[in-house]
């Protein structure tokens, strides 16, 4: 019996141990996969990035071989002077590559915002870019039925942003409106106007989330949570949404994809 007890023990301990060993490859296979997926993504990212922009901008590929070759050549020149020519010239055409890369995602969200303006919801595409520290109200927070202008929220660190869709003389009066009913809900907080578009007076898309990021700092992280909270209980009146144009969803545009990473 102590025998047979013996050999049930150890064939529970190895069936233990090759339970665990199963378990933790489908646990490395699943983190691998999910490795795999990310990589495929960006370079799904990267390749949509590529192709936009070349469409844009044909010598965009040569362009960028030039970057890599004439930082390459800087660094051979430097490491030829210092006796030591093959550890710059690698250096130089890593520098090159990222240089290009940036030269790419900048030229892309050029043209991305090119594609997008004039376009509704082409303001709150203009914000989607910004993440940390901000908390961004995809659909808008007031809409004109007759003259499709828009007003989007968005909460940080500066406080209440609203940025506005339309000519600013048409629009003053829908976004006065939703500053005062933000004023009343959450007092002592500030809250700041952009005017987005490419007329007088505007900020153009590219410049509205570098704009909304250089504004001073007026309340703290968690301070932001609750002006959000209290927002989402504040029902802004908004008339219904003109028949054929869906603001709700606007162009989206990837930060990561943006700079290439």
């Amino acid at each position: 019996m102590a025998r047979l007890d013996q050999n049930a023990r150890e064939q529970i301990a190895k069936l233990r141990e090759q339970q665990k060993a199963e378990k933790q490859a489908l646990k490395d296979a699943k983190k691998r996969a999910r490795a795999e997926k990310k990589e495929s993504g960006r370079g799904g990212q990267i390749r949509e990035i590529f192709r936009m922009t070349r469409e844009a901008k044909p010598a965009l590929p040569w362009i960028m071989l030039a970057i890599v070759l004439g930082s390459g050549a800087i660094g051979f020149g430097i490491g030829w002077l210092l006796k030591n020519w093959i550890t710059f010239l690698i250096l130089g055409l890593v520098i090159g590559l990222m240089l290009a890369m940036l030269y790419m995602s900048r030229s892309g969200e050029k043209v991305a915002f090119q594609k997008i303006e004039g376009r509704p919801g082409a303001a709150g595409a203009a914000m989607s870019v910004l993440r940390r520290g901000w908390v961004l109200k995809e659909e808008p927070v007031a809409v004109s039925p007759r003259t499709q202008d828009l007003v989007f929220m968005a909460i940080g660190r500066p406080g209440v942003v609203l940025v506005t869709e339309g000519p600013n003389g048409r629009v003053r009066s829908l976004v006065e409106g939703v500053r005062r009913d933000v004023e009343r809900a959450v007092r002592g907080v500030p809250v700041t106007i952009i005017n987005s578009g490419s007329g007088k007076n505007q900020t153009p898309l590219p410049e509205v989330s570098k704009t909304m990021k250089s504004l001073p700092k007026s309340i703290s992280r968690q301070e932001v949570r609750a002006v959000d909270q209290r927002l989402s209980t504040l029902r802004l009146s908004k008339p219904p949404i003109p028949k054929g144009m869906d603001p709700n969803r606007p162009p989206r545009m990837s930060r990561r994809a943006l700079r290439g990473n």
